[in-house]
């Protein structure tokens, strides 16, 4: 998908600079910005509007090292989006890029129901845009993290017919139930629903099943909880869920695939990244979030967390 076009239509959207020497994200911006104040600096990542080696980042703080590549956004963002369900992450003139909160639906099950595409629509009838949120993918209701959309019906096409080779690197992050007892693997399986909407594994094509495989690795464990990154080959319903019900380390504060564990009242399941390339123009698009502070906190001071939790 990477093409010329790409790389010109980035050139007219950003300023391009290299690190030369050692230093922060936010002392970098305000140099080469000719001095802007630390606080116009911090207003332009807080847009979205910096990518480090392509990479986006909102963090003031992050070192810098020479050979580093950093770019600045030339254009104010227009996020003029406020909910406590949807943050608008990136926007242009093809696609939608947002961080969905958990509780919000990807879109709607049925006539006006809440969901994530009505936000969207109705910050675009604000702002007197002549589009609609078309959705390519779906988080389910109670995981949080990173969503696309596209703006229009050539761009959702090209995103469907192409998801495979357009969508490069997909990944989440977890709280699951007990201690890894492996640093990684992969789980393979058939899913298919039932008739109460309940999704089951099995390792043989049940019939009208569909072929699942999820990539696991440990990020750090206890005895009670361990934080896992997953990365999908496949995207079937409730997948990762299932999987990681089925080696016996379920998701927290899952009700419907759990163990019954909730000790921060989420389903502690959110996608941190994603990386594909634009549906028109090729360019590499990154984007990553912060793992969730609540998930983090089951590590930070882990017994206590528990004893409370008993409690």
């Amino acid at each position: 998908m990477r093409n010329k076009t790409g790389a010109q239509y980035a050139a007219t959207k950003y300023s391009e600079h290299v690190v030369r020497e050692d230093t922060t994200l936010l002392e970098f911006i305000m140099q080469a910005m000719d001095g802007i104040s630390r606080n116009r600096a911090k207003d332009i990542l807080a847009g979205h509007g910096v990518t480090v080696d392509r990479r986006n980042t909102t963090r003031f703080d992050e070192p810098l090292h020479a050979g580093q590549v950093v770019r600045i956004s030339k254009h104010k963002r227009n996020n003029q989006l406020l909910n406590q369900y949807v943050k608008i992450v990136y926007e242009d003139k093809d696609l939608i890029v947002i961080e969905k909160a958990p509780g919000i639906l990807s879109m709607p099950a049925t006539a006006k129901q809440f969901s994530a595409k009505q936000v969207l629509d109705e910050y675009f009838t604000k702002r007197h845009f002549k589009c609609t949120a078309h959705t390519v993918h779906r988080l389910d209701r109670d995981t949080s993290g990173l969503m696309m959309y596209a703006k229009d019906l050539e761009i959702a096409k090209i995103l469907e017919d192409n998801w495979q080779q357009i969508v490069y690197d997909r990944r989440y992050v977890a709280v699951v139930s007990g201690e890894m007892e492996r640093e990684g693997g992969t789980i393979e399986s058939w899913l298919k629903d039932n008739k109460a909407y309940i999704t089951y594994s099995s390792p043989t094509d049940p019939g009208g099943g569909k072929y699942a495989i999820t990539h696991y690795h440990t990020l750090r464990t206890t005895p009670r909880q361990s934080l896992v990154e997953l990365k999908l080959e496949t995207g079937r319903k409730n997948q990762i869920r299932v999987h990681m019900k089925d080696i016996g380390h379920p998701v927290l504060g899952d009700n419907k695939y759990g163990d019954g564990r909730d000790p921060i009242g989420r389903l502690c399941l959110h996608a941190y990244r994603l990386h594909f390339y634009h549906p028109r123009t090729g360019e590499p698009m990154l984007f990553e979030t912060p793992f969730p502070k609540d998930f983090m906190k089951l590590f930070n001071n882990p017994q206590t967390l528990n004893d409370n939790e008993e409690n």
